[in-house]
């Protein structure tokens, strides 16, 4: 299986239901479509809906940063490009940008997951298969640039006003 690098989603809509009163998408919206197009990269490294249905194992989300660049609006179409920045033996980083179709960034997020076995719930190793495809994947993301963004922290200092 060839692995692409980024994973690019397929095209995502901007819905009516995410405009807000100032006449873009509301912020949490941003985390929904990076969401939705990371989960598009997810069958390719063996989780998703499948393999928590069948496993009864899965991936939390236990801290995101997202930078928002520029407004969303309606009738705006994006894809989410994602990137595997790191992964060990229960956790992996991925890094997404919201690209416009149009060809701008208008969000980025760094995400860290873990890999949760539901019965618990618990963080618990991904199995070795999935080990594996994480390897190729980060081997394949390894040829792409580090996002800017990746590793920032939210602080005031040394930000001009």
């Amino acid at each position: 299986m060839s692995l692409p690098a980024p994973h690019i989603s397929t095209p995502i809509d901007v819905r009516p239901e995410w405009v807000d009163y100032n006449g873009h998408i509301n912020m949490a919206y941003y985390a929904v479509i990076m969401d939705q197009g990371g989960d598009q990269m997810y069958p390719l490294i063996g989780l998703g809906e499948t393999y928590a249905k069948t496993q009864h194992h899965t991936s939390y989300t236990a801290e995101v940063h997202i930078c928002y660049k520029r407004e969303l609006k309606l009738g705006d179409t994006v894809r989410v490009h994602t990137q595997l920045l790191d992964f060990d033996a229960k956790r992996m980083v991925l890094f997404h940008e919201i690209h416009h179709a149009d060809g701008w960034i208008a969000a980025t997020a760094e995400e860290l997951l873990l890999h949760i076995d539901m019965s618990g719930p618990r963080v618990v190793p991904f199995p070795p298969e999935i080990a594996a495809k994480l390897t190729a994947l980060k081997q394949t993301h390894a040829t792409l640039p580090r996002p800017a963004q990746a590793g920032r922290s939210i602080s005031l200092a040394n930000k001009a006003a």
